[in-house]
């Protein structure tokens, strides 16, 4: 089954056109030559901050992602505490999937599990259609409020971008299926292989959803849009040409990009990356088991890459650290490269050592 076809809406007028009035981030997407590579990391607004825990202590994570003031804050705790060159607005991937009618809870998952899950999973051809495309600003406008406050925030810090995101449709199939996290995803594979049409039905509705939802995160202030993917990189290279590219392309086709750089990331994705590039993005955002060097080689030098430092790399010595860090420089390069990390950044991490990195990065501008 093809996914459906929406048509971009107009662009609105954007105030960073082409030229230096751009953000670093920005520029390093359209592979611009750069004096060195804008450095941000996934999930850098998160619990190794304390001034994050201190919000949480008085504000559960749902709370936090409704209530701009709060999401504001977060997401502006990285960039006040390191200075990195990228604010990414403080939200969780399931949001579009609760405007589409289904409850989550955060906090204990099923059997006891920690983490994220809805009080209804989706596994029937009714539970497809109960599902709705929702208006985003009607549903979500909290996000659009957020991003709106943020731009507002960094009016005086040009070469700082506004980084908004979504969760791609397999991954949130993943969670809908499931009814939460999973290790193995019994009934999001049945349903693959047991009842395609259906998985498709979803996944196309939930395409549909995301198009609308990052198309407003645009119109609100978004200057990069990420899309994550982390759950297709356990599917076969024909499994993914099936039920992954054909999403992937939908969206990105449909998204106004004129003056939004997209960045894809999919996890344990190296035997994927040419299908990733096929999909159109501006930016291939590396895992860390595929090196920079093979990731050039594999997707050529026009393609811009992000990443993709191990992120458990941020707990060891500075002076084993360093190193690891300069190689990276080295193998990115100043063009077309983003410095971050190949997953997300982990609760334990040591403040310190992310403001070392940080550092480091910016510093190879006088290397």
């Amino acid at each position: 089954m093809p996914p459906s076809s929406i048509v971009p809406q107009t662009q609105t007028a954007n105030p960073e056109q082409d030229g230096a009035a751009s953000p670093l981030l920005v520029r390093a997407c359209r592979g611009e030559q750069l004096a060195r590579p804008p450095v941000w990391m996934m999930r850098q607004a998160g619990r190794y901050m304390p001034e994050y825990q201190a919000i949480r202590a008085r504000a559960d994570f749902l709370t936090a992602c409704k209530t701009p003031d709060i999401a504001a804050e977060i997401s502006l705790q990285p960039y006040h505490a390191f200075g990195m060159d990228a604010v990414i607005m403080f939200s969780d991937i399931l949001m579009p999937p609760e405007a589409m009618g289904l409850e989550v809870v955060f906090g204990n998952g099923q059997a006891g599990s920690a983490g994220p899950h809805f009080t209804r999973a989706v596994r029937t051809e009714e539970d497809v259609k109960r599902l709705v495309i929702p208006d985003p600003v009607e549903k979500t406008g909290f996000v659009m409020n957020l991003l709106r406050q943020l731009r507002e925030a960094l009016k005086d810090s040009p070469e700082t971008a506004l980084i908004g995101f979504a969760g791609a449709p397999w991954t949130l199939a993943a969670y809908m299926v499931e009814g939460g996290g999973s290790r193995h995803f019994r009934h999001l594979r049945s349903m693959m292989w047991q009842a395609p049409d259906l998985l498709h039905s979803l996944l196309d509705k939930t395409a549909q959803t995301v198009i609308l939802y990052l198309n407003a995160q645009i119109e609100a202030g978004a200057q990069v849009i990420q899309l994550f993917d982390t759950w297709a990189g356990i599917l076969s290279e024909a499994e993914y040409r099936c039920f992954v590219l054909p999403y992937h392309q939908q969206i990105l086709n449909a998204l106004n990009r004129q003056h939004t750089p997209v960045i894809l990331y999919v996890n344990h994705s190296r035997g994927l990356l040419p299908l990733m590039k096929e999909a159109g993005p501006d930016v291939v955002s590396v895992d860390a088991a595929t090196t920079l060097s093979d990731a050039r080689r594999i997707l050529g030098r026009d393609m811009v890459l992000q990443g993709n430092l191990e992120p458990t790399a941020l707990f060891l010595p500075q002076e084993t650290l360093g190193p690891m860090v300069q190689q990276m420089l080295q193998e990115g390069g100043q063009t077309g490269y983003v410095f971050n990390l190949g997953h997300g950044i982990l609760p334990e991490t040591p403040v310190d050592t992310v403001r070392f990195v940080v550092d480091l990065v910016k510093q190879s501008a006088r290397a």
